[in-house]
């Protein structure tokens, strides 16, 4: 919109541009289409934009054939959108963008987030997009200047911080250009600046614990001027032994680190386990016929390698919310390594039944014993690797304790969430949860339906359920 449509547009409404709303328009139509463009929208992405205003990128990222959901938190600039762009791919959804659920968007394949956003959220906003796993593909975002170059810092500099190392642990961060103040109506008091945030390979950084990661990094910047190794002795007391083994300068201040310094650091003071090859290689399965009748026992490699027919369980521990928790499976697993997977997760073993060994996984995986209730079996077959399941579920009051030779990162979904997520991104997942998953959402939808018909049968039988 030119400057002469934003202010009649505003007299109109009428509006006073709110400082604490970030209300700052967007006049330069060329600025807004070249913004556009760097995020090389197509017809098959799905672009959340925060804070629309009066359509600014709207009508632009609409012309390259995008399905939009535009969330405005003033009501009457969400009316105004409502009433002058006449286009059914997009949706306009008056509501704060800190209290959106953010998880909903799984659903979609392919997630683009645009954004001019207000300088006084965009912190704690941007956390919290980027937070693990994440459904945004890319992020394009006009932020103030001054963030836009704590984000994309590098090492030694005076912008490099925690927050640079918080978000760049899992992301890119291109600096793509300044943009004056003089483009805005009302003019803001700094510059801004557009950033690319793109998702990092997650094979690109060693692994770490990133909780312990993100202590040393807090403490370590807590105070700038002060060497490193007084901010975090609590965690490293020999501070020149450890600034030795990783050829790091023991005056060092946190600055001076890189992203990977850090996780040397954190590696060092806590190296993660990883399972032992040969253990896993000699671990024997019971090997099943079609009927899952044990004909003898095989190594994982042979029942792997020759895709015989075996034993395994599969979790799903809930919590008193209703989320169930999903694991990402470890990146040294030989198979569906960081993929997505059921809470826990394991074959049977030479010497056990299948309630056995979901009590033993289950503490094995994430350090909790509670009671299961046998929901489902699968037979064996390609899509379940070969495996007959039997599916169990649980409810934890309590915090989990995952394993981190087993489990790369987990998080609690709503089912509805998860639902979404497996069906438009189903590569995500190991093969064998998909299964498990629908089967368990089956049998749950007809249950429910029997309560509804015969409440006191499905009393009778849950009473009756069988449980490990």
């Amino acid at each position: 919109m030119k400057l002469s449509d934003i202010r009649s547009a505003l007299r109109d409404l009428p509006l006073s541009p709110a400082k604490r709303l970030g209300q700052n328009f967007l006049h330069d139509q060329n600025l807004a289409r070249w913004i556009v463009d760097q995020a090389q929208i197509t017809s098959d992405d799905y672009v959340v934009e925060i804070g629309p205003g009066l359509g600014a990128l709207t009508r632009f990222i609409l012309q390259k054939g995008a399905r939009v959901l535009a969330i405005e938190k003033d009501a009457r600039l969400a009316n105004f959108l409502r009433m002058h762009i006449d286009d059914e791919r997009l949706e306009i959804l008056h509501a704060d963008a800190l209290k959106f659920d953010w998880r909903s968007l799984f659903a979609h394949r392919q997630v683009t987030l645009l954004a001019n956003l207000p300088y006084n959220i965009s912190s704690p906003l941007l956390l919290r997009l980027l937070e693990q796993p994440s459904p945004i593909s890319l992020c394009l975002l006009m932020l103030q200047k001054e963030m836009a170059m704590r984000f994309s810092a590098s090492p030694s500099s005076h912008d490099y911080g925690a927050l640079t190392l918080l978000v760049q642990l899992h992301h890119r961060v291109k600096y793509l250009r300044t943009v004056p103040a003089t483009v805005f109506f009302p003019q803001p008091d700094v510059d801004s600046a557009v950033v690319r945030i793109s998702p990092r390979d997650s094979l690109e950084l060693p692994a770490r614990d990133d909780e312990l990661l993100a202590s040393l990094v807090r403490g370590g910047f807590s105070q700038r001027r002060k060497q490193l190794r007084k901010l975090i002795r609590t965690h490293v007391p020999d501070w020149n032994k450890v600034a030795s083994h990783l050829h790091i300068n023991p005056n060092a201040r946190a600055e001076e680190l890189s992203l990977l310094q850090w996780i040397d650091l954190a590696n060092f003071i806590a190296p993660l386990p990883r399972p032992d090859a040969r253990l896993t290689k000699t671990e024997r399965f019971p090997v099943v016929d079609k009927k899952d009748r044990i004909l003898g026992h095989a190594s994982r490699s042979e029942v792997h390698g020759n895709n015989l027919f075996h034993r395994a369980v599969h979790i799903l521990i809930f919590n008193e919310a209703g989320d169930v928790y999903l694991q990402q499976r470890s990146r040294w697993k030989d198979r569906h390594p960081l993929k997505w997977d059921s809470s826990a997760a394991g074959h049977v073993g030479a010497e056990e039944n299948y309630d056995e060994t979901a009590q033993r996984e289950l503490k094995e995986e994430l350090g909790v014993s509670v009671p299961l209730q046998k929901i489902s079996k699968l037979p064996a077959a390609q899509r379940t690797d070969h495996e007959f399941i039997w599916i169990y579920r649980g409810l934890v009051s309590g915090n989990l304790v995952p394993n981190k030779c087993e489990i790369e990162r987990g998080k609690f979904l709503s089912p509805a969430v998860v639902d979404g997520w497996t069906s438009a991104r189903p590569e995500d997942f190991a093969p064998g949860f998909l299964e498990c998953w629908k089967t368990y959402r089956r049998k749950m939808r007809s249950e429910c339906s029997s309560l509804i018909q015969h409440p006191q049968i499905f009393s009778e039988a849950n009473d009756a359920g069988s449980s490990a």
